[in-house]
């Protein structure tokens, strides 16, 4: 147990000082929610409603499926893995430490959208805080799952960044996020239900927290659990 919080902790500094992860969890999250809640609130006021879950979805996305999947290929893809191996260490930790530490860092940059949504644009806090932070926890992880299969499954960071961003796109232009969903037409509606953010940002409304809105999320993330167990043993053999 020790071992595991001292891995933890190393990883936590790690991404502290990392560049990739500053910018990809904080910089362009918060400066997307500060241009992007102002428009949205002026011309569709009604969107102070639904303005703090909209940019964590966003926040999150990209957290996701475009900051940890490269934290990953540095250490899957590299001599570090053998390292791992040759000190008895359990290849699963380093993934593991890193999910955990972009967890934390995805908490709190949606902590302080949450915090300045109101204040900046008069937006509305969710009604049920605890329901909230549940479905956001639940969406967070579920995001990070994909975003491990990526990191894994991945060799090539010029390839990872070109399917992060098949991901990442359709996650946030298909999730009812920038506009209605009714809106689009019935076969990218249908395509749009594929993404866990569509699944997330309903979780996440008032009054969302549902079955209905959460088995979906509970598929994905088991069969994630699954793949990446897989490609950790892969990753074993070689």
């Amino acid at each position: 147990m020790n071992s595991f919080l001292y891995g933890v902790t190393l990883q936590w500094k790690l991404d502290i000082r990392s560049k990739s992860l500053l910018v990809t969890c904080y910089i362009v999250p918060l400066i997307f929610f500060l241009l992007m809640g102002g428009i949205f609130t002026s011309v569709m006021p009604e969107m102070r409603s639904t303005l703090i879950q909209s940019m964590i979805v966003m926040s999150v996305s990209m957290g996701a499926f475009i900051g940890l999947p490269p934290s990953l290929i540095e250490t899957y893809g590299s001599d570090v893995k053998k390292v791992y191996k040759a000190n008895g260490v359990p290849l699963y930790l380093g993934l593991v430490t890193m999910f955990l530490s972009a967890f934390v860092h995805l908490m709190i940059s949606c902590a302080i959208i949450l915090l300045l949504a109101p204040i900046l644009f008069e937006a509305a806090l969710p009604v049920q805080l605890p329901f909230f932070f549940l479905a956001l926890a639940i969406y967070i992880v579920v995001s990070l799952s994909i975003g491990s299969i990526l990191g894994l499954a991945v060799k090539n960071q010029a390839k990872l960044t070109m399917i992060a961003q098949l991901v990442f796109l359709p996650s946030i232009m298909l999730s009812g996020i920038m506009f209605p969903v009714t809106l689009l037409p019935d076969f990218l509606e249908a395509i749009g239900r594929f993404f866990p953010a569509s699944w997330g940002y309903r979780l996440m409304s008032d009054n969302g927290f549902c079955l209905e809105n959460l088995w979906y999320l509970i598929l994905v993330f088991c069969a994630t659990v699954i793949i990446c167990e897989i490609l950790l043993n892969k990753h074993k053999t070689k």
